[in-house]
């Protein structure tokens, strides 16, 4: 990774290239690509160096066969840390990918029913929905009427108040027992205090 600073005067310092190790969508400046004049540097061992100019910053990353990475564009002066520009992105990645997972796990689960779910049917997927819950997940339970079930809707809503009933200290209501044309929906999300008084338990 051996590199020969820019020496030559007449090129600026605006002068751009792709970086080596790249996403391709990235927008951090590395190397030649910074522009401002006067930088504030931090060591690949997170020490704060201080205000330095541009050139001797990257001068100083050189010599280490690293790389001048803008990581504050927007503070004043720009923050720039001298690292492995390959293992600045790597890093960045893995931060991005533990954060997309960390968003993934809490999601929205479905459980659906029918006017005519018999009792096993019923215990089955409130036994999962429980699971969900306890889990951190909201749950969306829906019913649909078919035909003339529609004409018999009390049928359905003792269903889903008995759902609600039995979830009822692993959740809290989001949205109640609702009509959105031929289903009945409701929508539960975890009861964290709950949670935590049975983790106290254990």
């Amino acid at each position: 990774m051996s590199r020969v600073p820019n020496t030559d005067q007449s090129q600026s310092f605006g002068n751009r290239f792709q970086p080596q190790g790249g996403t391709g969508k990235t927008k951090t400046r590395i190397n030649e690509q910074i522009t401002a004049r006067e930088i504030r540097v931090v060591d690949s061992q997170g020490k704060m160096l201080g205000v330095k100019p541009t050139r001797e910053a990257l001068e100083l990353a050189y010599s280490q066969e690293l790389d001048l990475v803008e990581i504050a564009p927007q503070a004043t002066p720009p923050v720039c840390k001298i690292i492995n520009y390959g293992k600045y992105i790597y890093e960045q990645q893995k931060r991005d990918k533990i954060q997309r997972k960390s968003q993934h796990n809490h999601q929205l689960k479905e459980i659906r029913f029918k006017a005519g779910t018999d009792s096993h049917d019923f215990d089955f997927k409130t036994r999962h929905a429980r699971e969900f819950l306890l889990e951190g997940h909201k749950v969306k339970a829906s019913l649909m009427f078919r035909g003339r079930e529609i004409v018999h809707q009390e049928i359905g809503m003792k269903l889903m108040e008995e759902f609600v009933e039995a979830l009822k200290d692993v959740s809290k209501i989001d949205q109640p027992i609702h009509s959105e044309g031929r289903t009945l929906s409701v929508l539960l999300s975890p009861e964290k205090a709950v949670k935590k008084a049975d983790a106290s338990t254990k």
